[in-house]
Protein backbone atom coordinates (compact mmCIF):
# COMPACT_ATOMS: atom_id res chain seq x y z
CA UNK A 1 0.00 0.00 0.00
CA UNK A 2 2.43 2.67 -1.21
CA UNK A 3 0.03 5.58 -0.63
CA UNK A 4 -0.33 4.76 3.06
CA UNK A 5 3.40 4.18 3.36
CA UNK A 6 3.87 7.74 2.10
CA UNK A 7 1.58 9.04 4.84
CA UNK A 8 3.55 7.21 7.52
CA UNK A 9 6.79 8.55 6.08
CA UNK A 10 5.35 12.07 6.10
CA UNK A 11 4.33 11.62 9.72
CA UNK A 12 7.82 10.62 10.80
CA UNK A 13 9.30 13.56 8.95
CA UNK A 14 6.80 15.96 10.53
CA UNK A 15 7.49 14.62 14.03
CA UNK A 16 11.23 14.97 13.43
CA UNK A 17 10.85 18.59 12.33
CA UNK A 18 8.70 19.44 15.34
CA UNK A 19 11.30 18.01 17.75
CA UNK A 20 14.06 19.90 15.95
CA UNK A 21 12.13 23.14 16.40
CA UNK A 22 11.07 22.42 19.98
CA UNK A 23 12.51 19.37 21.80
CA UNK A 24 9.76 19.51 24.48
CA UNK A 25 6.84 19.96 22.08
CA UNK A 26 5.39 16.45 22.29
CA UNK A 27 6.05 16.15 26.01
CA UNK A 28 3.97 19.26 26.68
CA UNK A 29 1.31 18.17 24.21
CA UNK A 30 0.94 14.78 25.90
CA UNK A 31 0.53 16.28 29.36
CA UNK A 32 -2.33 18.69 28.71
CA UNK A 33 -4.47 20.35 26.07
CA UNK A 34 -5.65 23.85 26.90
CA UNK A 35 -7.28 25.27 23.77
CA UNK A 36 -9.16 28.55 23.97
CA UNK A 37 -11.13 27.81 20.80
CA UNK A 38 -13.69 25.26 19.66
CA UNK A 39 -13.99 25.05 15.88
CA UNK A 40 -17.17 23.64 14.34
CA UNK A 41 -16.40 23.32 10.66
CA UNK A 42 -17.10 21.43 7.47
CA UNK A 43 -15.60 18.01 6.75
CA UNK A 44 -14.25 19.40 3.45
CA UNK A 45 -10.57 18.43 3.21
CA UNK A 46 -9.67 21.91 1.96
CA UNK A 47 -10.59 23.59 5.25
CA UNK A 48 -8.16 22.36 7.96
CA UNK A 49 -8.79 24.45 11.08
CA UNK A 50 -5.25 24.49 12.47
CA UNK A 51 -3.54 25.36 9.22
CA UNK A 52 -5.79 28.18 8.05
CA UNK A 53 -5.71 29.85 11.48
CA UNK A 54 -1.98 29.31 12.05
CA UNK A 55 -2.56 27.34 15.27
CA UNK A 56 -0.53 24.39 16.54
CA UNK A 57 -1.91 21.04 17.70
CA UNK A 58 -3.48 21.50 21.12
CA UNK A 59 -4.53 25.10 20.45
CA UNK A 60 -7.94 24.45 18.89
CA UNK A 61 -10.55 21.79 19.71
CA UNK A 62 -12.25 20.65 16.50
CA UNK A 63 -15.59 19.17 15.48
CA UNK A 64 -16.37 18.71 11.78
CA UNK A 65 -19.33 17.45 9.82
CA UNK A 66 -20.81 17.87 6.35
CA UNK A 67 -21.66 21.57 5.84
CA UNK A 68 -20.78 22.62 9.43
CA UNK A 69 -24.25 22.01 10.84
CA UNK A 70 -25.34 22.43 14.46
CA UNK A 71 -28.38 20.22 14.95
CA UNK A 72 -30.00 19.99 18.38
CA UNK A 73 -30.56 16.25 18.01
CA UNK A 74 -26.90 15.65 17.12
CA UNK A 75 -25.54 14.34 20.42
CA UNK A 76 -22.06 14.02 18.95
CA UNK A 77 -21.83 17.75 18.26
CA UNK A 78 -23.47 18.75 21.53
CA UNK A 79 -21.18 16.43 23.51
CA UNK A 80 -18.17 18.11 21.90
CA UNK A 81 -19.54 21.53 22.79
CA UNK A 82 -20.25 20.55 26.38
CA UNK A 83 -16.80 19.02 26.85
CA UNK A 84 -15.22 22.12 25.32
CA UNK A 85 -17.00 24.57 27.63
CA UNK A 86 -17.24 22.49 30.82
CA UNK A 87 -13.88 20.69 30.83
CA UNK A 88 -11.58 22.63 28.52
CA UNK A 89 -13.13 26.01 29.36
CA UNK A 90 -12.80 27.38 25.83
CA UNK A 91 -13.49 31.09 25.45
CA UNK A 92 -14.60 31.12 21.81
CA UNK A 93 -16.72 28.78 19.69
CA UNK A 94 -16.30 29.37 15.97
CA UNK A 95 -18.82 28.04 13.46
CA UNK A 96 -16.95 28.23 10.16
CA UNK A 97 -18.38 27.46 6.76
CA UNK A 98 -16.77 27.95 3.38
CA UNK A 99 -17.61 29.10 -0.10
CA UNK A 100 -17.89 26.30 -2.62
CA UNK A 101 -19.44 23.92 -0.07
CA UNK A 102 -20.76 20.84 -1.86
CA UNK A 103 -23.30 20.11 0.87
CA UNK A 104 -24.82 23.58 0.50
CA UNK A 105 -24.79 23.18 -3.28
CA UNK A 106 -26.67 19.88 -3.06
CA UNK A 107 -29.31 21.37 -0.75
CA UNK A 108 -29.68 24.40 -3.01
CA UNK A 109 -30.44 22.30 -6.05
CA UNK A 110 -32.42 19.50 -4.38
CA UNK A 111 -29.89 16.99 -5.65
CA UNK A 112 -30.62 13.44 -4.47
CA UNK A 113 -27.52 11.81 -3.00
CA UNK A 114 -28.92 9.06 -0.79
CA UNK A 115 -28.76 8.78 2.99
CA UNK A 116 -27.08 12.16 3.35
CA UNK A 117 -30.23 13.85 2.03
CA UNK A 118 -31.63 13.54 5.56
CA UNK A 119 -28.71 15.58 6.88
CA UNK A 120 -28.80 18.15 4.10
CA UNK A 121 -32.48 18.75 4.84
CA UNK A 122 -31.30 21.07 7.63
CA UNK A 123 -29.67 23.31 5.00
CA UNK A 124 -32.80 23.11 2.86
CA UNK A 125 -34.69 24.55 5.82
CA UNK A 126 -32.31 27.52 5.85
CA UNK A 127 -32.80 27.86 2.08
CA UNK A 128 -36.58 27.91 2.43
CA UNK A 129 -36.53 30.29 5.39
CA UNK A 130 -34.53 32.82 3.38
CA UNK A 131 -36.05 32.17 -0.04
CA UNK A 132 -36.65 35.88 -0.51
CA UNK A 133 -32.95 36.63 -0.05
CA UNK A 134 -31.94 34.01 -2.61
CA UNK A 135 -34.65 34.60 -5.19
CA UNK A 136 -33.55 36.00 -8.52
CA UNK A 137 -29.82 35.70 -7.95
CA UNK A 138 -27.49 34.08 -10.49
CA UNK A 139 -26.69 30.48 -9.63
CA UNK A 140 -23.16 31.01 -8.28
CA UNK A 141 -24.22 34.01 -6.20
CA UNK A 142 -27.16 32.08 -4.73
CA UNK A 143 -24.73 29.33 -3.74
CA UNK A 144 -22.36 31.75 -2.06
CA UNK A 145 -25.19 33.58 -0.34
CA UNK A 146 -26.63 30.34 1.04
CA UNK A 147 -23.17 29.37 2.35
CA UNK A 148 -23.20 32.64 4.33
CA UNK A 149 -26.78 32.27 5.52
CA UNK A 150 -26.13 28.71 6.62
CA UNK A 151 -23.17 29.72 8.80
CA UNK A 152 -25.15 32.42 10.60
CA UNK A 153 -28.14 30.14 11.17
CA UNK A 154 -25.93 27.32 12.51
CA UNK A 155 -24.32 29.81 14.90
CA UNK A 156 -27.83 30.79 15.97
CA UNK A 157 -28.72 27.14 16.56
CA UNK A 158 -25.62 26.77 18.72
CA UNK A 159 -26.50 29.86 20.75
CA UNK A 160 -30.00 28.49 21.37
CA UNK A 161 -28.77 25.03 22.41
CA UNK A 162 -29.24 24.05 26.04
CA UNK A 163 -25.48 23.66 26.47
CA UNK A 164 -24.62 27.24 25.50
CA UNK A 165 -27.69 28.69 27.19
CA UNK A 166 -26.64 27.00 30.45
CA UNK A 167 -23.09 28.31 30.07
CA UNK A 168 -24.31 31.88 29.77
CA UNK A 169 -26.86 31.42 32.58
CA UNK A 170 -24.09 30.58 35.02
CA UNK A 171 -22.02 33.57 33.92
CA UNK A 172 -19.26 31.75 32.07
CA UNK A 173 -17.58 33.81 29.35
CA UNK A 174 -18.03 32.13 25.98
CA UNK A 175 -18.48 33.91 22.65
CA UNK A 176 -20.03 32.27 19.56
CA UNK A 177 -18.73 33.43 16.17
CA UNK A 178 -19.89 32.94 12.57
CA UNK A 179 -17.03 32.83 10.04
CA UNK A 180 -16.71 31.86 6.41
CA UNK A 181 -13.59 30.75 4.56
CA UNK A 182 -12.73 31.38 0.92
CA UNK A 183 -11.10 28.31 -0.60
CA UNK A 184 -10.08 30.42 -3.61
CA UNK A 185 -8.09 32.99 -1.64
CA UNK A 186 -7.44 31.38 1.75
CA UNK A 187 -9.07 34.19 3.72
CA UNK A 188 -11.50 33.93 6.63
CA UNK A 189 -14.24 36.53 6.91
CA UNK A 190 -16.23 37.42 10.03
CA UNK A 191 -19.96 37.40 9.29
CA UNK A 192 -21.11 38.63 12.70
CA UNK A 193 -19.71 39.96 15.98
CA UNK A 194 -19.30 37.30 18.65
CA UNK A 195 -22.49 36.53 20.59
CA UNK A 196 -21.74 36.56 24.33
CA UNK A 197 -25.18 36.53 25.97
CA UNK A 198 -28.57 34.94 25.44
CA UNK A 199 -30.28 38.32 25.08
CA UNK A 200 -28.05 39.25 22.13
CA UNK A 201 -28.62 36.19 19.94
CA UNK A 202 -31.57 37.44 17.89
CA UNK A 203 -30.24 40.98 17.39
CA UNK A 204 -26.75 39.91 16.28
CA UNK A 205 -27.86 37.04 14.05
CA UNK A 206 -30.72 38.99 12.48
CA UNK A 207 -28.38 41.92 11.77
CA UNK A 208 -25.92 39.53 10.09
CA UNK A 209 -28.72 38.10 7.94
CA UNK A 210 -29.80 41.63 6.99
CA UNK A 211 -26.27 42.50 5.88
CA UNK A 212 -26.12 39.37 3.75
CA UNK A 213 -29.54 40.12 2.25
CA UNK A 214 -28.41 43.66 1.41
CA UNK A 215 -25.29 42.21 -0.23
CA UNK A 216 -23.17 43.99 2.36
CA UNK A 217 -21.62 40.81 3.68
CA UNK A 218 -18.00 39.84 2.93
CA UNK A 219 -17.17 38.53 -0.50
CA UNK A 220 -13.99 36.86 -1.72
CA UNK A 221 -11.94 38.81 -4.24
CA UNK A 222 -12.76 36.27 -6.92
CA UNK A 223 -16.29 35.64 -8.15
CA UNK A 224 -15.38 32.05 -8.93
CA UNK A 225 -16.74 29.29 -6.71
CA UNK A 226 -15.47 25.72 -6.85
CA UNK A 227 -17.66 22.69 -6.24
CA UNK A 228 -16.59 19.96 -3.84
CA UNK A 229 -17.81 16.60 -2.67
CA UNK A 230 -18.42 18.19 0.78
Amino acid sequence: MPDLDALLKNNREWARRMVEQDPLFFRRLAELQTPEYLWIGCSDSRVPANQITGLLPGEVFVHRNVANLVVRSDLNCLAVVQYAVDVLHVKHIIVCGHYGCGGVRAALGDRRLGLIDNWLGHIASVRDRHAGVLEGLPDVQRWRRLCELNVVEQARHLCLSSVVQDVWARGQTVAVHAWIYGVEDGLIRDLAPGVKAADDVADICDAAIARIAADEGPRPASARATDSAF
